[in-house]
């Protein structure tokens, strides 16, 4: 059964989902890693690395936060740049000591 019939569109192929993927893909250029090196970091194949980043692949919350902190980023941080549109770029280490207005 083609996955047009179901009339669900599946979250993976979402413009949210690929802003997720550019978020991620950006904070790990921001860290300065390749998916190779993050991928020793986690104890994970390059694959696992590639297929989140390319969308093939959901993260799960946990997989998420330890991924969000190989990279030296703030989790919460790159969760507020995905909500407010941003694509991880700003969301990476280096901006770890910015201010918040609360």
């Amino acid at each position: 059964m083609a996955s047009g019939t179901r009339g669900i569109d599946k979250s993976v192929h979402t413009p949210d989902q690929a802003a997720f993927c550019e978020l991620m893909v950006g904070a790990r250029k921001a860290a300065g890693l390749t998916q190779h090196a993050l991928a020793r970091l986690l104890k994970k194949p390059q694959s696992f690395v590639a297929k989140y980043e390319g969308g093939e692949r959901r993260l799960d919350v946990v997989e998420f936060i330890a991924i969000a902190r190989a990279l030296g980023a703030d989790p919460l941080r790159l969760m507020a740049a995905l909500v407010a549109g941003g694509k991880g770029k700003s969301a990476g280490p280096k901006r770890a000591a910015s201010k918040r207005n609360t």
